[in-house]
């Protein structure tokens, strides 16, 4: 796949993830599998491997300066995406590619759902 397709999945992840706060695999992992024909588990793994960097500094500064940064609360999220993260990687590379991606649609099918009809 091009280049231009990468940085535009990520133009497009960021500006949602600054938008609505999702997390940017929700806008990758169906990109990266469906535009780029990266497997399930490729796509997860690469997603996963942005967070290591600091992509999400600058939005994290606007939303600080507007003070809507919890670092308390962050901080503790954090040592338990880090536990969870393994554990979730340690589940997810065991299960077939078909399994993986159907858990992943019902997952965002859920939470849509949720969005969508909770008061």
């Amino acid at each position: 796949m091009s280049i231009l397709l990468y940085l535009i999945l990520g133009l497009i992840a960021g500006t949602l993830s600054g938008v609505f706060g999702i997390g940017g695999g929700t806008i990758l992992i169906p990109g990266l599998v469906f535009l780029a024909g990266l497997s399930q588990h490729e796509a997860q793994g690469t997603t996963l491997a942005i967070m290591l960097l600091p992509i999400g500094l600058l939005a994290v500064l606007k939303y600080y300066h507007s003070g809507h940064v919890r670092f308390d609360i962050a901080a503790f999220i954090c040592i338990g995406f880090l536990i969870g993260g393994l554990l979730g990687a340690t589940i997810a590379v065991g299960m077939p590619n078909l399994t993986l991606k159907r858990a992943f649609g019902v997952f965002l099918m859920v939470v849509a759902l949720y969005t969508i009809f909770a008061k």
